[in-house]
């Protein structure tokens, strides 16, 4: 069997693993990769990037359907839209064919060796790369060893992913014919984004969530006008309430009953799909891992501050290393491993790492939150600014939500940032490099902003929290 020498070794192709072998090549390493699909891992193929493009899509439909009906302020009146799914996805995966093609020249340009199959770890310096039938096909000795398998899909065991009736993100985003009725199980991000394009798609959907409120991972504050807007789409929230089985019988459903009470009688909720939206797992099974003997905490793969894992020469980025499961965290790593291999001096001690939210309106989180600067013994400054007052905002005929800033009572220094509207993701850029630069309020509320901008909350925001509101 053929044997490929190289100094380092990256498994898994995704934001990770990619951003580590091209800043590798950069620095001149000897740099293989191995993937078993498509380049870009998850994101790009099967998780953000897809399911953005479809959140646009249902979006714009919803929007004319609106213009259709003659609710546009605007005064907007067009035909009555129709929806050709398939466009819809052909359009949605040709984004992700030029992004996966583009990443591939990248590493191309950088002299990464990619290697198609499916990595098995037989060592900490050794993997065997097979097909997709097992069959082996060569092995690769290395110097270094980056992990950066990934997550995938939590299943829940009483309902098992079957690809048609019960199904994942993964064949949520590519759905050959939307189903008239769809419950999603779980009010996290990924079901709530999902859940809301698939009703605006026209679907009738209900969601199941077993915490008292939805997106229980961010403060209440931020996600009640998340669940204003669901309701008024007209989603059924079932929350507190967890799934218990398959809908008895031959019906396509789940049964479900309060969180808590094991007595109470299952509700049977019907519909042609279920979309398991309950978390996603760390990858680091069937391909030998366990075989390493690394110290694990709990299902994710254990790193210090540099992505050192218990091995020597071992690396782990991503996904694989727990929460928080974000792409962009994963590169950042990447690319610092890459740099310490080439002997560079680095840490990954970030100030923040930004979380956003794609639901409708959407949420954006930045540092610490008011209640968790306050755990930890910060007195604290904090103050919102409507996008009501905003302009710009009012323009775009989204006007509703707020930006809410954190800092210390103290000195004024900026601890967090949230906000949840339209097009707020867009603002974690600035959010993230004023605290990442230990900027205060002062640096922000005296910083002229473009008018008219979204942009200008931030400043507004800011000058409120100093009392020097201007336009509240």
């Amino acid at each position: 069997m053929q044997t490929l020498q190289t100094k380092l070794l990256i498994l898994g192709g995704g934001p990770g693993g990619y951003v580590a072998a091209i800043r590798a090549g950069q620095l001149g390493i000897q740099t293989t990769l191995v993937e078993g699909q498509a380049l870009g891992g998850t994101c790009l193929n099967i998780g953000c990037i897809p399911s953005k493009a479809l959140i646009h899509a249902a979006s714009e439909y919803a929007r004319a359907q609106a213009q259709a009906s003659g609710d546009s302020p605007l005064g907007i009146r067009v035909q009555k839209p129709t929806l050709d799914v398939a466009q819809t996805i052909a359009w949605k995966d040709g984004i992700v064919q030029r992004l996966t093609g583009g990443v591939g020249a990248l590493l191309k340009r950088q002299k990464v060796q990619v290697v198609q199959g499916w990595a098995h770890i037989l060592d900490g310096k050794t993997v065997e790369v097979r097909d997709a039938q097992g069959q082996a096909m060569q092995r690769i000795q290395c110097e270094h060893l980056l992990l950066a398998n990934g997550s995938q899909p939590v299943e829940l065991p009483m309902l098992p992913f079957d690809g048609q009736r019960i199904i994942s993100s993964t064949e949520a985003l590519s759905p050959q014919q939307l189903p008239k009725t769809l419950i999603v199980v779980g009010g996290g991000y990924i079901g709530l984004e999902l859940g809301i394009t698939y009703r605006k798609l026209g679907v009738a959907v209900s969601v199941v969530e077993a915490a008292p409120r939805i997106l229980p991972a961010y403060d209440a504050e931020l996600t009640r006008p998340v669940q204003a807007r669901l309701e008024k789409l007209g989603i059924a929230l079932y929350l507190n309430h967890q799934v218990v089985g398959p809908a008895s019988g031959k019906t396509t459903g789940v049964d479900i009953r309060p969180a808590g009470d094991a007595n109470a009688k299952p509700t049977t909720l019907k519909a042609e799909q279920v979309l398991v939206a309950v978390g996603r797992k760390p990858r680091t099974e069937g391909y030998g891992l366990d075989g390493l003997q690394l110290n694990m905490k709990g299902r994710a793969v254990q790193i210090d501050e540099q992505c050192r894992t218990s091995m020597r020469n071992v690396w782990a980025i991503g996904d694989i290393t727990g929460e928080p499961m974000l792409a962009h965290r994963a590169m950042a790593q990447g690319e610092m491993v890459a740099e310490i291999i080439a002997g560079k001096t680095r840490r990954f001690e970030p100030a923040q790492i930004p979380a956003v939210c794609f639901t409708d309106p959407e949420v954006v989180s930045v540092g610490l939150s008011p209640e968790e600067a306050k755990a930890a013994d910060h007195e604290v400054l904090s103050a919102q600014f409507p996008f009501a007052a905003n302009g710009r905002a009012m323009t775009l005929e989204d006007s509703e939500g707020f930006i809410r800033v954190v800092a210390r009572k103290d000195t004024h220094r900026i601890l967090g940032w949230q906000a949840v509207g339209g097009h707020v993701a867009e603002l974690a850029a600035a959010f993230s490099q004023s605290i990442e630069m230990g900027a205060r309020l002062e640096d922000v509320g005296h910083t002229i902003h473009a008018h008219p901008s979204l942009g200008e909350a931030i400043q507004e925001t800011a000058l409120r929290a100093l009392g020097q509101a201007l336009h509240v």
